[in-house]
């Protein structure tokens, strides 16, 4: 056996995250990891990679008993990782993250034959990236390509994959699973952790689900369905489809006229750009990553200057006016990551519910906050919005992804918005999380709320929205009606600007 993991125990405090977990893995195959968030998916692996030790159990790799102490001891013995939440260093260079902790690192001299290679493993795996390009500078989709030409890079006979088509097309989804496929022909194994059920179907040999810890079942993906999988992650059945009402166009909520702003590096990030959400519309922008919409959002939401443009909200000209003013005009934020963006990790869940109105009343009197007002309205949101918790003054880095993503859900549409910046709010998400958190968004829009929509799952955007609009190289290329619009068409414009 390539890769065999046995009874494999780790505990926290409070919780035992996987509960005596066996995994095999053979070579030349990829093995789906299913799992709702918090199952343990990402603490089995990370045990595989040396960033946790297993208070019980045992480790085999290619036949050998191995003892992995950190993820230098992994890329050593040839496992390589891509996390879900990347694992880079924000002021340095694509190039620099690469290489970092390789003995390729810190020779001058070897800098142009280290590119020189990052550029062939990019050409070939359809996975471009700007060497000298700082982390802090690109869009989440650019940072998870330097994620994988890292472990790329490095070699790797085992390649961990954590949610790594959550920023891509269609297209280019099914050229990473050919790159896959090329991989396993070549002997390589890949363990694929998703919650996109569809890519199970299409990639997969084998499937492994997890739920509480636990193995429910593994299976090889021919004999099974995706109906039968998602049930099996959360115990019960799973609908895939969400009943929208038609579409009752009300009042204007939000009118960008002829925006335009610049991006990190200085460049033009939007060109030009106009949009009209209304009262009671999910307006949906589908488009690669990179290219103007996360900037787009930032501008509405007073994150980013606009150099030329207007922008109202409400009737109201709210062009380049601070985030607090653009919220207290009826706005929520939903920011696409939730870790570095959405929250801040260090304080505690109770404390993250009331960061956009901590120092109004009630929570706050004369400048005091009020304890007790704090932790009721914690537990009354938490239970509200389903948040998985001990207790609501846990730190939030103690928590899964999906109760992450609740916990923005709970603050920003506790509000009640008028308007809603949605940006990716499923990326990486379970199936159970992903269509709590779509019949939120269209619970909202049954309320009044205009919602704009920003994803880059196609399905996503195609399910939800009443209006589509598509986004390439900052400008707003084509807006379509759900009649006009499907995947080829949608597809094409992402990736070339035209229909044809």
């Amino acid at each position: 056996m390539f890769v065999e993991m046995k009874d494999i125990v780790k505990r926290f405090p409070g919780v035992v995250a996987c509960d005596h977990v066996s995994l095999e893995v053979e070579r030349g195959e990829i093995h789906a990891l299913l799992g709702e968030n918090g199952a343990g998916k990402t603490t089995l692996m990370n045990v595989l990679y040396g960033l946790y030790r297993a208070d019980e159990g045992n480790v085999y790799f290619k036949d050998k008993k191995v003892d992995v102490n950190s993820p230098r001891d992994a890329m050593t013995l040839g496992i390589g990782m891509v996390h879900q939440h990347f694992m880079l260093v924000q002021p340095l260079t694509a190039a620099e993250n690469i290489v970092l902790g390789t003995e390729s690192a810190g020779f001058l001299g070897s800098t142009r034959t280290v590119k020189r290679k990052i550029t062939e493993l990019s050409q070939r795996y359809g996975l471009k990236i700007d060497c000298d390009e700082r982390v802090w500078q690109m869009s989440v989709g650019e940072k998870q390509r330097v994620e994988i030409i890292k472990a790329l890079y490095r070699g790797a006979d085992l390649l961990i994959l954590d949610e790594p088509t959550a920023v891509l097309t269609p297209r280019e989804a099914a050229e990473l699973f050919a790159t896959l496929r090329l991989m396993t022909r070549e002997g390589h194994a890949v363990i694929f952790i998703t919650h996109k059920l569809d890519e199970v179907m299409a990639v997969s040999d084998r499937v492994t689900v997890l739920r509480n810890g636990r193995v429910v079942s593994t299976v090889r993906t021919s004999d099974t369905t995706k109906s039968e999988l998602a049930k099996m992650m959360v115990g019960r059945e799973v609908i895939f489809q969400l009943t929208r009402t038609p579409l009752r166009k009300r009042n204007p909520i939000l009118e960008v006229r002829d925006v335009c702003a610049s991006g990190d590096r200085g460049h033009d990030a939007i060109l030009s750009v106009s949009l009209t959400v209304h009262e009671g519309e999910i307006f949906g922008i589908a488009g690669v990553d990179g290219n103007g919409q996360s900037e787009l959002a930032e501008v509405v939401a007073g994150l980013r200057k606009a150099t030329a443009g207007k922008v109202f909200i409400n009737g109201c000209d709210l062009t380049n006016r601070a985030p607090g003013r653009i919220m207290r005009n009826g706005v929520g934020h939903i920011p696409e990551d939730r870790m570095e963006g959405g929250l801040m990790m260090n304080l505690s869940v109770a404390e993250n519910l009331i960061l956009e109105v901590y120092y109004d009343r009630p929570f706050s009197r004369w400048g005091i906050l009020d304890e007790r007002v704090i932790r009721d309205h914690a537990d009354k949101l938490t239970s509200e919005f389903d948040v998985r918790i001990t207790n609501t003054q846990a730190q939030s880095k103690t928590l899964s992804g999906g109760n992450l993503q609740k916990l923005i859900l709970a603050r920003v549409l506790s509000r009640k918005p008028r308007l809603i910046l949605a940006n990716k709010p499923t990326r990486g998400l379970d199936v159970a999380s992903t269509q709590y958190v779509r019949s939120r968004l269209l619970a909202e829009r049954e309320r009044g709320s205009g919602i704009l929509l920003i994803s880059a799952d196609l399905d996503e955007i195609l399910m939800m929205s009443d209006t589509v609009g598509v986004m390439y190289s900052g400008r707003m290329v084509g807006t379509l009606s759900p009649e006009q619009a499907n995947k080829d068409v949608v597809g094409s414009m992402m990736l070339s600007g035209s229909a044809s």
